[in-house]
């Protein structure tokens, strides 16, 4: 493990983390005061995750969805103008403004402003799941970028969405996961962090094609 990987890593997560909750503040509690007076009247939603070394802790998002969601619809899956996500949630989720809790998870330690993705179960064959996360979760992450589009995908198939989820998106996710774990760097958290804000106003970009030549090529 190189010690930006080690140590730095670490000092920029709280220090970024940090600044951008004193910033976001005041906006947060104007969110939060919203969410309690409206929908499910809840303000957080804790979901366990898998982290590093394939153990569970819980992430801290904005509530989007219905309570018991997961046990209705397409359950752990999220389709396309799902009915069991909240008017404002909509918003929320669009704009990923529900995942900004996750900086208290990066605070805490749990979790990374850049990494895999952290999810609801491990779907990925034997020894991947554990090279994916040998290191933390992130906010974002390349899989994040390049599958922008995932829940459109989820909601087209024929197929039935978990196999399609698991068999098709999966795999290519988990390569791009690998490539992250190889490319850690300091250039590369930049590149994914600023690429992450990038593809909300720019949906259809894929500048990150140029900036990542070698990354695994999506066919689908």
């Amino acid at each position: 493990m190189n010690i930006y990987n080690k140590i730095i890593k670490r000092v920029i997560d709280i220090f970024l983390a940090s600044i951008v909750l004193t910033i976001l503040s005041p906006y947060l509690l104007l969110i939060s005061i919203i969410l309690l007076s409206s929908g499910e009247h809840q303000i957080i939603y804790f979901q366990k995750r898998i982290g590093k070394s394939l153990k569970i802790f819980s992430i801290w998002k904005f509530t989007t969805m219905l309570k018991n969601s997961e046990n209705m619809g397409e359950g752990l899956l999220t389709v396309r103008e799902d009915p069991r996500v909240l008017p404002f949630g909509k918003f929320l989720r669009k704009t990923k403004i529900n995942e900004l809790p996750q900086l208290i998870n990066i605070i805490i330690g749990n979790m990374s402003i850049v990494g895999p993705r952290p999810l609801i179960y491990n779907p990925y064959d034997e020894g991947i799941g554990e090279a994916i996360y040998s290191n933390k979760p992130g906010l974002t992450g390349i899989g994040s970028i390049v599958f922008r589009d995932e829940e459109d995908l989820i909601s087209k198939t024929n197929m039935n969405k978990t196999k399609y989820y698991e068999n098709h998106i999966c795999p290519h996710k988990g390569e791009l996961e690998l490539w992250y774990k190889k490319n850690i760097s300091f250039w590369t958290d930049f590149k994914i962090i600023f690429l992450t804000a990038w593809v909300i106003f720019f949906p259809t970009s894929k500048i990150y094609e140029k900036w990542f030549k070698d990354l695994p090529k999506r066919n689908f």
